[in-house]
């Protein structure tokens, strides 16, 4: 009885379907390999190797050539998942029990490859450290948030800049496990999710019944998936930019004098002095999408 609850409830419908696409093959985006084939015509060897070792920020990379290789990736994964979704709608309303779970989870799974390809290009570490098809707590609990901010919840944006201030002030190339598993950070996580469970299940059921009618459902099916995927990476990308974490810092060599101090070396990350967002927990609202 207590497994039915489980599947019934929004929040762990959510998760499920998250878990699923994050372990769908092809889905995990290696972050040396893409850093280094997006930098590659923009960047020199040693800035390109700096970004990987440490963050595209502490390379010194500007925001203008952060922001093309963020907005063509964009186009990229929105041309695949948009294909993909039109061929997923062409059998019709006898294929709907098999092409619907199929088509959600494709969907899920590329909002999961944008995400990490904009957090890797705005200087967030590596989601999938770990080898094999485990996905940690933490990292679901920030891909939870990121899909928050896509879907537009203010708590979402809130704390994914109170996690990035957490990771700026304590220069760590990891994510911050306890916040985001019984921190602070944890019940907006939560809540992010049951909020995504519910619409997650009202858009499913928009898209099956656009996929009722073979080839017009294709089209149908393809324009919805282009209308909703492409601003929501957009939403996720301006957020990500817009954190001090994203801000390229100058660079500084060993025994160089700044302000009076010789400088001995530099951390992974820059650590600027950004306002602290409030996320409190027990007064969380979660808010219609904003454009």
């Amino acid at each position: 009885m207590k497994q039915g609850k489980d599947i019934e409830n929004p929040e762990s419908r959510f998760s499920a379907v998250l878990l699923a696409a994050a372990k769908l093959p092809g889905v995990r985006i290696n972050r040396e390999t893409y850093l280094r084939s997006a930098l590659a015509r923009h960047c020199s060897e040693d800035d390109i190797r700096r970004a990987i070792e440490e963050t595209p920020a502490a390379a010194g990379i500007s925001v203008e050539v952060l922001d093309k290789l963020a907005n063509d990736s964009i186009r990229f994964e929105t041309g695949k998942v948009s294909a993909l979704s039109a061929a997923a709608g062409i059998p019709g309303v006898f294929a709907l029990p098999a092409t619907v779970p199929a088509d959600l989870a494709q969907y899920f799974g590329h909002m999961v490859r944008i995400a990490q390809k904009l957090a890797y290009l705005y200087s967030w570490p590596d989601l999938f450290s770990d080898e094999g098809d485990d996905v940690d707590d933490a990292t679901m609990g920030v891909l939870t948030l990121f899909f928050g901010v896509m879907f537009g919840t203010q708590s979402a944006n809130a704390a994914v800049g109170k996690v990035a201030g957490m990771m700026s002030e304590q220069a760590v190339k990891k994510l911050p496990q306890k916040a985001l598993t019984k921190g602070l950070v944890y019940p907006i996580v939560k809540k992010v999710a049951a909020y995504l469970g519910v619409k997650m299940t009202k858009d499913s059921f928009a898209k099956s019944v656009s996929k009722a009618i073979p080839l017009v459902g294709a089209v149908v099916s393809g324009g919805l998936t282009l209308a909703t995927y492409l601003p929501m990476a957009k939403r996720l990308k301006k957020h990500l930019a817009s954190l001090p974490l994203a801000e390229p810092s100058r660079r500084v060599m060993d025994g160089e004098v700044v302000d009076g101090e010789v400088v001995e070396g530099h951390g992974p990350f820059a650590t600027p002095h950004a306002e602290q967002l409030d996320v409190d927990a027990t007064a969380v609202k979660l808010e219609q999408p904003q454009p």
